[in-house]
């Protein structure tokens, strides 16, 4: 900060005054402007003239003993602790090599006294365990991004709080949490015909906090060959971390199937969907269902899917209050997993600041044959989307939790199954496009129902077909309600099936909605 000066001539004067005439205001000379700190409006300045320019799609070509390594080899270079960034305060950062996926190099700067800095790239700052390079790697290789560590589990070790690497994913935990899903900065044309784009960080500022800050930000910008973006990512720590994003685009030509909040997951198979595996282990999904907040204020619940073929679910809405990648399920043994800790992936649920105006919420669901691919989208589609030369600002709110039941005070649905629809008591076969599907509601109200259980209704709905019959029944060991229904459909057709409980007129749990197709 630069303090008021005076000239040395001008205070010769201002004394001399004083002595030979009547006492007087001594006049401050005016203080030099202070330097402009470096901020997000200066991010939103390249990017806005970023997008005038032609996109340069090829990234720099890496040595190829780093292009050719493999996972097993580039995850054994690892960044030295002891050469950490950011010292001083609670954060701590470390440089991720290039190397392997991750071929384009990114530019990281760090903000002291409103000052920005690149940090340059030094061999020294990693260990590379077996990796063995007969030639010295370029002293201008760059990072391929970053993470922060902060004291998020005990007091005196730096865990890893958020990570950015590969493309514009990130994503960052609370305590007590694993790495699951991740989060996006954009997604375009994700199950377009003619492919999705892959827009990308290419250049990071961090701030450097205060000792004993409870916050850090990184400014970034975006570029891709449709769009080009400033970001700011507001990071606190915390149980339930949480990431306030503001974000300015500017489209180099027309955008097509725009994703705001984008969030990547992946599910292979869970107790709605039952897959023949020589697997032992019962499930395997990072995240079971996508919860919705509507503008209107009705909550919604879809558990997850591993389709046969690709498919795009969409849930139109005026200003959400919110929308999530859940990981509800936190039961051990229904994993068994004892090194990945399924039950610990956190759910990333968005909040969306200020209105958001009309559009919707698709859900995409990508076949896979293992647990290796991220095969679940979710994001926020606006109807109106900018034109090339415009800017357009978005702002929302990201927390990484394992606490769902916090967010709806309500009743929600817990497990979902499914099996053949046979009449009570039947030994007969079911018949041909017939299916039962069972929910498990808990918390809310719930356990206070269960005093009266004949006072619970369930009110179910389909878009296709027909609905057979319908059961509920109080569940003892979850304290909620288990319901049921049978549905007929013609083979070949496809329905949206949909129910909630409700006593009277009011509505006790969030809405289940799953799709089916009768084979």
């Amino acid at each position: 900060m630069t303090l008021p000066r005076r000239s040395f001539l001008e205070g010769l004067g201002a004394l001399a005054a004083a002595a030979l005439a009547a006492p007087a205001y001594a006049q401050q000379a005016p203080a030099e402007p202070a330097a402009p700190r470096f901020g997000l409006q200066d991010v939103v300045k390249r990017a806005r003239e970023l997008a005038a320019v032609a996109y340069d799609a090829a990234p720099p070509q890496l040595p190829e003993p780093l292009a050719k390594l493999d996972f097993d080899a580039y995850r054994d270079i690892r960044f030295r602790s002891e050469r950490a960034l950011l010292s001083g305060g609670p954060f701590r950062m470390h440089m991720f090599h290039p190397g392997f996926l991750f071929r384009r190099p990114v530019t990281v700067n760090v903000i002291r006294e409103g000052v920005p800095a690149p940090v340059p790239y030094s061999a020294s700052l990693f260990d590379y365990g077996r990796n063995k390079f007969e030639r010295p790697l370029p002293v201008n290789l760059g990072f391929a991004g970053f993470r922060l560590h902060y004291p998020l589990n005990e007091p005196k070790l730096h865990d890893e709080l958020i990570s950015f690497l590969g493309a514009s994913y990130f994503r960052f935990l609370g305590r007590g949490q694993r790495y699951g899903l991740s989060a996006r900065g954009l997604a375009i044309g994700v199950g377009a015909p003619e492919g999705e784009e892959f827009p990308h960080f290419r250049e990071f500022w961090v701030e450097q906090p205060a000792p004993g800050a409870d916050r850090v930000v990184v400014l970034a910008l975006l570029d891709s060959a449709s769009v080009t973006g400033a970001y700011q990512f507001a990071i606190y720590p915390s149980a339930d971390t949480v990431v306030d994003v503001a974000l300015t685009l500017f489209p180099r030509k027309p955008l097509h199937r725009l994703g705001i909040a984008p969030l990547t997951s992946m599910f292979f198979t869970g107790e709605n969907e039952r897959r023949a595996t020589n697997d032992y282990r019962p499930e395997l999904h990072d995240s079971d269902g996508l919860l919705i907040h509507s503008g209107a204020g009705e909550w919604m619940w879809r558990p997850l899917r591993n389709p046969a073929a690709m498919s795009i679910s969409s849930f139109m809405d005026t200003n959400p209050r919110g929308f999530g990648l859940m990981q509800r399920d936190r039961i051990f043994e229904h994993y068994q997993d004892l090194d990945l800790a399924y039950e610990a992936r956190p759910s990333y649920w968005v909040e969306p600041v200020g209105d958001w105006g009309e559009g919707r919420i698709d859900l995409v669901e990508i076949p896979t044959g293992d647990e290796t691919n991220d095969n679940i989208v979710a994001y926020w589609m606006p109807k109106a989307v900018p034109e090339p030369g415009q800017g357009w600002s978005w702002g929302y709110r990201i927390r990484s939790t394992t606490s769902e039941e916090d967010l709806n005070p309500g009743g929600f649905a817990l497990h979902t199954y499914q099996t053949e629809a046979r009449a009570l008591g039947s030994g007969e076969p079911a018949a041909p496009g017939t299916r039962r599907f069972i929910v498990d509601f808990v918390g809310g109200d719930l356990p206070f129902w269960q005093r009266d259980p004949e006072a619970v209704q369930i009110v179910p709905s389909t878009s296709a077909g027909r609905i057979l019959r319908t059961f509920i029944v109080p569940n003892a060991k979850t304290e909620g309600f288990r319901a049921a229904i049978d549905i007929a459909l013609e083979p070949g057709q496809s329905t949206d099936l949909r129910m909630f409980l409700k006593a009277g007129n009011r509505a006790l749990t969030e809405t289940w909605t799953y799709p089916w197709r009768a084979s």
